[in-house]
């Protein structure tokens, strides 16, 4: 079994997504307006230039406005507003060498803006299901290579892994005290590391190939040998919209799921996705190891086991690495030859729902 959204589900669903204008953010709002519901978008302005949320300029955009976590007032206007039915919750800090730069501000936008975001849900009567997105890195990780289960411990060596582990204490805590009796399902979704499309961050692997092939730069890659579980876009959100339906339904009997690859895959190193990104784009594959220059710390290897997600939501990822890989390429390269974003961004959308 290997399900995908229902569009009978979500047409006319009343969304709240944070995070709208981030790279999954602009995926999911698209994805979830083409399923016909009612998307209002909060986040601040996109971080990034160029940015998947300017590029993907046209009707399919949902309705949105700007606005950050750590304004309680105005992120409970927003929510009042909007009525949603369901909450996404994306919006966050979401990268772990910026984290090191920012901590407190880092911790201020993933701890106290999630609670701002449940403070603000609690309070509108409308509200049946909220989703918080966090990480595959909130687990204590100790570099065995296992892949991490959803009961194993939590914990952070650096600012955003701890950020975010003490975010899915946050979510637990409120989910406690005000949200069992009241009606509302509470749960956070543990993805892997995605790729796709769009990504435009900084420090992060694909961004960075992008932007060296369009500068013409050498590309030089922090941890050649580190592993991931990289895992495509439309993998992912597919993960996190089964996971609010079964939430929204009174399905669910969890409060955590990972989504990610199959354990079953060989671990893809760092070198080997650029390697094979640079090769898809039609570059000839190079790049400089840098990794001998001090850095703050990053994990050598990270992996998520998703069975529970099979096993509850009918959820397995549709792609290989490889074929995410190749997606995702496939995107960066149209956009590169100069086709629409937009256009670009529905033809997955719509390929990986028909099982193209």
């Amino acid at each position: 079994m290997n399900r995908l959204p229902d569009p009978n589900f979500w047409g006319g669903k009343r969304v709240l997504l944070t995070g709208h204008t981030g790279f999954k953010g602009s995926w999911a709002g698209l994805w979830l307006t083409k399923m016909g519901a009612e998307v209002t978008g909060y986040a601040l302005p996109p971080a990034s230039d160029p940015s998947l949320h300017a590029l993907l300029h046209g009707d399919g955009l949902p309705d949105g406005q700007f606005g950050d976590v750590r304004d309680g007032g105005a992120l409970a206007a927003a929510t009042r507003k909007s009525e949603p039915e369901i909450i996404l919750h994306m919006a966050a800090q979401p990268l772990v060498r910026e984290s090191y730069a920012t901590p407190a501000e880092t911790f201020d936008v993933n701890v106290m803006g999630t609670i701002r975001l449940l403070e603000a849900a609690r309070a509108v009567p409308s509200v049946k299901a909220v989703l918080v997105v966090t990480t595959d890195k909130v687990y204590r990780n100790d570099e065995s290579g296992r892949h991490f289960q959803e009961s194993d411990t939590l914990g952070g060596h650096d600012p955003y892994s701890g950020s975010k582990a003490a975010c899915e204490l946050a979510v637990a805590t409120w989910r406690s005290a005000y949200f069992n009796e009241g009606g509302i399902r509470v749960a956070t979704a543990r993805g892997g590391n995605v790729i796709g499309g769009g990504d435009f961050s900084a420090d992060r692997l694909v961004p960075d190939i992008v932007r060296a092939a369009l500068s013409g730069a050498r590309l030089n890659i922090r941890s050649p040998l580190a592993t991931r579980p990289w895992q495509h876009v439309l993998d992912c959100l597919n993960g996190y919209f089964l996971f609010a339906e079964a939430l929204y339904n009174g399905a669910s009997e969890v409060d955590a799921l990972n989504f990610g690859p199959s354990p079953a895959e060989p671990q893809v190193p760092v070198r080997d996705v650029a390697n094979a990104i640079q090769a898809a784009m039609g570059l000839e594959p190079e790049w400089d190891d840098v990794s001998s220059v001090k850095q703050p710390r990053e994990m050598q290897t990270l992996g998520l086991d998703p069975s529970l997600a099979a096993e509850r939501l009918g959820w397995r990822a549709r792609f290989t690495q490889q074929q995410a890989i190749d997606w995702t390429a496939r995107w960066y390269d149209g956009w590169r030859q100069g086709k629409p974003p937009l256009e670009l961004t529905l033809d997955q959308i719509d390929a990986f729902t028909k099982g193209r």
